[in-house]
């Protein structure tokens, strides 16, 4: 018997949604932050370290696995979940953004993208329904529709065509990704920073009907005054009862911020990308653990956190390690900051359910004012 996927709330404070995705492999807890697998890893941390900081799903990359080591490669050897080792849920994207950002190396047409290989030039076509093809072979839980998301700031016309020809992709996605038990397919709203474009999607998609909606097409270089703006009203104009992902955010406040306005998911490269170039995010704020101010500091990186960094390793050593090339460096930042990012969530859902999310948020920018400034 394959179970269902489904989405209930829980509780709302305002605009603000605590809830849950329940799947085959596992309840998602909503506000839910995603870790990115881009190639079927997050770097620097084993599945098992991902699991222990309280993540609930993952989020691998259609793009990147396609070209390495291939969809069917990956089919063969029993799916993505058996060949990372990740037994709970995971999530898809369509490969749309990636192929946006080659730019000179594609070719866009209502069939789809032609596009070169950034890893040896070789030729390929991603189109609606490869894009679902690949997802199937790589058994994700939930799956995104094909989009295509114009970089910001362009123009009414440029983002309207954008926008309109994402439509009609998502209902050849649907099409494409048939009657699947067990496995969710997410639409993606499209419209820029423009409110009329985007009530025309949200109506668009909600006429094909998808099983959860997908904020796309913004953190692509608006900066977050536009993109609050721009979540002011995007969310309400999708359906109240699915959950509601904004794509690839984002700083621990775009988060709280996002949230606030109603998301429900969110996925970003930040806390593993952050952890390797030595920078911690806390709730004071971001450390940058090579500066020399760090090299003599007995403390953690956070007195209250209890990482495996914070509870057995001092900010000296930190320093140490990173300025001296060691690998343990990325492994126990990004172990941190993973663990930061779902306390921060754990946070929020425990907010909302006790209605207290606006206490939630002021002291969340009263820590992150005063800073790291607690003397040695």
């Amino acid at each position: 018997m394959t179970v269902s996927s489904s989405f209930a709330l829980h509780a709302t404070d305002g605009a603000a949604r605590t809830g849950a995705i329940t799947t085959p492999r596992g309840t998602i807890r909503t506000p839910a932050f995603m870790p990115v697998g881009t190639a079927a890893t997050v770097k620097a941390m084993m599945p098992e370290s991902v699991a222990a900081t309280g993540a609930d799903i993952l989020l691998g990359n259609t793009y990147h696995l396609m070209l390495r080591p291939t969809a069917e490669r990956i089919d063969r050897l029993g799916g993505l979940h058996r060949f990372m080792n990740w037994d709970k849920p995971i999530l898809t994207d369509s490969g749309g953004f990636q192929v946006m950002s080659l730019a000179d190396l594609r070719k866009l047409t209502e069939k789809g993208v032609t596009f070169k290989s950034h890893i040896d030039g070789s030729k390929h076509e991603l189109t609606p329904e490869r894009s679902m093809e690949i997802q199937r072979l790589l058994g994700s839980d939930i799956v995104m529709c094909f989009d295509e998301c114009p970089a910001l700031p362009a123009d009414r016309d440029r983002i309207a065509e954008s926008m309109r020809l994402s439509m009609r992709w998502a209902e050849r996605s649907k099409d494409a990704f048939g009657d699947r038990p067990g496995h969710m397919l997410f639409g993606i709203q499209q419209g820029g920073l423009e409110q009329d474009f985007r009530e025309e999607s949200a109506e668009a998609l909600k006429a094909i009907g998808f099983d959860g909606y997908a904020i796309g097409g913004l953190a692509v270089g608006e900066g977050q005054e536009a993109m609050f703006g721009c979540l002011d009203f995007a969310p309400s104009q999708l359906p109240e009862d699915r959950p509601r992902y904004l794509m690839g955010v984002g700083k621990p406040d775009d988060i709280v911020g996002a949230v606030k306005r109603g998301v429900d998911m969110m996925d970003c490269v930040l806390p593993s990308r952050s952890g390797r170039t030595g920078q911690a995010w806390t709730r004071r704020g971001q450390i940058n653990i090579k500066n020399a101010r760090h090299q003599d500091d007995p403390r953690p990186l956070d007195e209250n956190c209890t990482c495996p960094a914070c509870r057995n390793y001092s900010r000296a050593y930190l320093h140490h390690v990173f300025r001296a090339q060691e690998m343990i460096s990325g492994m126990l930042l990004t172990w941190h900051n993973l663990h930061y990012y779902q306390e921060l969530m754990q946070g929020m859902r425990d907010a909302i359910s006790a209605g207290s999310f606006a206490v939630f948020e002021a002291q969340f920018h009263a820590q992150r004012a005063e800073g790291d400034i607690e003397p040695i």
